[in-house]
């Protein structure tokens, strides 16, 4: 079979079964399944076996569950109430600083939970009553909720990033700290454009008629310290090469037990409910790995990929506009597939050509995961935008659309700023981590 043709049945049949409803897993395994029969017999059958075998032994993969561990662990416990709590009485009375907080909160829940579904949805429960007994616009809220929880596949430790390390060979720290800075400056933005049209138009989001007293304010950030800690000190340990990722994980999974305990929350039903929500999301994750890594050894095998970047390098355009189709595609695919299945289906493709082209490959796959965060609140199909949904049932996602479309404007941005001023990131990230 040709590379043309097989790359126009192997991506028609995929998207014929995701269409049809069949989960990404099934929908890349079956499809890598059936052309591997057309394409090599049955000895594609042994292409995929060691193929889907070679990616359990990857030791980058052991991570994966115990990062997913942290984040159900803390979001299980009554630590997201009371860290809500703790912005709700620093927010004070600054117009808006409710929604200035719920963003903060976001981000926040994001380093804990690594999870876009996770932030956007406890973001919701926990802070959307506290809004809506202060007048807050509804519309206004969603859209700060829906786009400050896209940061969970942003802000490390993410997953998605994990993925990227494993697809591309490069360090998970850098990876990380790049997303860091990304996360940050994305959460500036957001930010100072609540600060901005709340201190313009107030009724939109009113500030605080009283401010808490400082011993109250200070009081509340005790039951929040610990678990703030325990990120924090994962992280660095990553950042500083002291750990590995699998090693910083193993670490802050055992401290995120100690601190539930000493909280009083460890009991039985607790266990029961984290192991039962790890392992379902975990399960997903891999299996979804081993789906693309199937199809990917199918359409590689059968020379689809040279095919693809051979195409793509034969384009006649400038090196930069080469980055920004990519870049483009990637935001498309993010409205409707996965991230996790993006990354493994197009940055085999797209990697090398980066590399072949010169650019930095830190920098790149910054904005790549960016524009995976921005297809998650980008009409008409972002995740995001579902999640808000089941957040307010009887908004119309048209009026869900409006509301979140400010921010995605802000996203495009500062995917742009990033874009033309890659020293942003690269200034940090090609400093040394030893790992």
């Amino acid at each position: 079979m040709s590379p043309e043709l097989l790359t126009i049945g192997m991506f028609s049949m995929l998207l014929i079964s995701i269409l049809l409803g069949v989960s990404l897993t099934f929908a890349l395994g079956g499809t890598a399944v059936v052309f591997g029969l057309l394409t090599f017999g049955l000895n594609g059958m042994f292409t995929i076996v060691s193929t889907m075998f070679g990616s359990m032994w990857s030791i980058l993969l052991s991570a994966i569950p115990l990062f997913v561990f942290i984040g159900v662990a803390l979001a299980r416990s009554k630590i997201a109430d009371d860290l809500y709590h703790a912005f709700y009485l620093w927010s004070g009375r600054t117009p808006g600083g409710l929604l200035i907080g719920t963003s903060g909160f976001a981000a926040t829940l994001s380093a804990m939970t690594g999870s876009c579904a996770a932030s956007t949805v406890t973001t919701g429960l926990v802070g959307m009553p506290a809004m809506k007994k202060r007048g807050y616009d509804k519309r206004f809220m969603l859209g700060t909720i829906g786009a400050s929880g896209t940061l969970g596949i942003l802000i490390p430790p993410s997953i998605t990033l994990i993925l990227i390390a494993l697809q591309t060979g490069q360090s998970v720290g850098r990876l990380f700290l790049g997303g860091l800075i990304a996360g940050l400056l994305l959460l500036a933005m957001f930010m100072t454009y609540v600060f901005l049209k709340s201190r313009f138009s107030p009724h939109l989001a009113p500030g605080s008629d009283e401010l808490a007293p400082l011993s109250e304010r200070i009081s509340s950030l005790r039951s929040v310290l610990l678990p703030l800690l325990v990120i924090l000190s994962v992280l660095v340990s990553i950042f500083a090469g002291i750990a590995t990722p699998t090693e910083a994980a193993a670490v802050g999974a055992a401290a995120v037990v100690l601190s539930v305990a000493i909280r009083r929350e460890l009991n039985w039903t607790y266990i029961k409910a984290v192991s039962h929500d790890t392992a379902s999301l975990t399960g997903m994750v891999i299996w979804i790995v081993f789906g693309a890594s199937a199809f990917v050894a199918v359409y590689g095998g059968g020379g689809g990929t040279r095919f693809m970047q051979g195409y793509l390098l034969g384009l006649e355009i400038e090196p930069w506009m080469m980055i920004l189709l990519m870049q483009v595609i990637t935001l498309i695919l993010g409205m409707f597939l996965d991230p996790v299945g993006i990354i493994l289906l197009v940055l085999p493709i797209f990697f090398p050509i980066v590399v072949q082209l010169g650019y930095d490959p830190i920098w790149f796959c910054i904005l790549f995961q960016l524009n995976l965060c921005i297809g998650y609140i980008s009409p008409p199909f972002g995740y995001n935008l579902f999640y808000l949904k089941s957040l307010s049932p009887e908004t119309p996602i048209s009026e869900i659309y409006r509301a979140i479309m400010p921010f995605l404007l802000l996203m495009l941005v500062t995917g742009a700023v990033l874009f033309l001023f890659p020293e942003l990131l690269t200034s940090f990230t090609a400093l040394p981590d030893g790992r």
